[in-house]
């Protein structure tokens, strides 16, 4: 009876979100409510738990993408994403065209959110593709496999950070294990898969191909961009190595567990970014200050969908469900990492969201870490993964992608569907493989 309201809940989640339209978090608190209540608990408890679920999530979250969103407009809004882009582009020449975009996706994708970071690069892309006469796709998808993976993958964006902060993983060895992963996800979704694509023209709207293009005086330098851009992930990701060399009494242990705290090292990031892509450019720091606030209103509603998913997360611990599906599951001879990830991969298809699909499936998939003996991090990973897989009608990305290349149904199926399972499936495989040397 347990499982059967949870997945009653998790049908109801997807009716109220994909039929209804409703907001998703108003839905999660909805549902959290009714599956709590069927589950024996009183509604006052109930209510309880959805507060206290939502304020242990965003207790530990709201530094780190409110800062991270900060951080990620700074880069928009200097022309660094314009930087990177462009310079790479130069570097690489025509003919290596796709791992130019690769690597301005990947080092444009950690510190932005996916639907800022789309906004602002598939212009420039389609700029690329007309200066090199090169197809629309060849250049867009590799572009957009990183981005993809970023998001789905890598601290600080939000699913990952908050399963994370769920599953009580270290972010930094996610972040370090992520990259891992990430790097044969992009080649082969990216580079190698959207060579296959030829049958598929993209002829995107005209006001889309001549975005406004900022001048050289008025962007900060290749390497002072590509630096605050990958600030936090140095910072992150040299305390996690450091972690590994250095006795635990080490002075420089000590130093670098400090600045590489995940909440610290966004913070360090956000103040190096305001001096070096807004003060040291000429701006005045209310010019710089006003741009900081815009970026605030934009995650607002993540961080209520996210503690949603986190409120319903603590009913199903507080009403027993947790325990009784890790008692179902313990005699089970699939993989935690893959049960996870099919997990996350069926709420997707349902939900569309893949931050929703994420949040929902570490929740339910919680009790699978216990007696396991599997990697936390490995965890956040591997829902990561699926929460990414076989996105289609009913994600908003699909649609961001069919009208920005103005495509068909079909053919967005065709290629963006394709490109999204890819990643989802060289995600799961990734995470199998990093798990026999864990």
């Amino acid at each position: 009876m347990p499982l059967f309201i949870v997945i009653a809940g998790i049908l109801l989640l997807f009716l109220l979100i994909a039929r209804f339209k409703l907001n998703a978090f108003i839905a999660f608190i909805i549902v959290s409510l009714l599956v709590g209540v069927a589950e024996g608990m009183d509604l006052l408890k109930v209510v309880d738990s959805i507060q206290k679920g939502i304020g242990n999530t965003l207790g530990d979250l709201i530094m780190i993408l409110g800062l991270g969103a900060m951080l990620g407009k700074l880069v928009a809004d200097s022309g660094a994403a314009q930087r990177i882009t462009t310079k790479l582009v130069d570097r690489f020449g025509k003919k290596n065209i796709q791992w130019a975009v690769v690597l301005t996706g990947f080092i444009v994708g950690i510190p932005m959110f996916y639907t800022v970071g789309f906004v602002i690069l598939i212009p420039l892309v389609f700029t690329v593709a007309a200066a090199t006469g090169l197809p629309l796709l060849y250049v867009g998808l590799p572009m957009l496999a990183s981005l993809s993976v970023t998001h789905g993958y890598l601290p600080p964006h939000p699913a990952p950070t908050g399963i994370a902060v769920l599953f009580k993983a270290d972010i930094g060895k996610t972040l370090l294990y992520g990259i891992i992963i990430a790097i044969p996800a992009i080649i082969v979704a990216g580079p190698l898969y959207s060579r296959t694509v030829k049958n598929v023209v993209a002829t995107p709207l005209k006001e889309f191909i001549n975005p406004r293009v900022l001048s050289e005086e008025e962007m900060p330098g290749t390497a002072i961009s590509i630096f605050t851009a990958l600030l936090p992930v140095i910072l992150i990701g040299m305390a996690s190595a450091v972690n590994f060399i250095l006795p635990e009494q080490h002075v420089l242990k000590k130093l670098t567990t400090i600045i590489g705290n995940p909440a610290l090292a966004m913070l360090i990031s956000v103040l190096v970014a305001v001096y070096t892509l807004g003060l040291a450019r000429g701006k005045t720091m209310t010019m710089v200050m006003d741009s900081v606030t815009q970026s605030v209103a934009g995650i607002t509603m993540v961080l209520l969908i996210i503690g949603g998913a986190g409120g319903l997360k603590e009913v199903l611990i507080d009403s027993g469900v947790s325990g009784y599906i890790g008692d179902l599951l313990k005699g089970s001879t699939i993989s935690p990492l893959v049960l996870a990830w099919l997990i996350a991969t069926v709420i997707r298809v349902c939900v569309g969201s893949a931050t929703v699909a994420g949040l929902t499936a570490a929740g339910i998939a919680l009790p699978l870490i216990g007696d396991s003996g599997v990697s936390a991090e490995l965890m956040v990973l591997a829902i990561g993964s699926g929460s990414l897989m076989l996105s289609h009608v009913n994600d908003g990305g699909f649609w961001l992608f069919k009208e920005y290349f103005n495509l068909s149904v079909k053919d967005t199926l065709k290629t963006w569907t394709v490109m999204e399972t890819t990643v989802g499936v060289m995600g799961l495989l990734g995470v199998l493989v990093l798990d026999t040397f864990i």
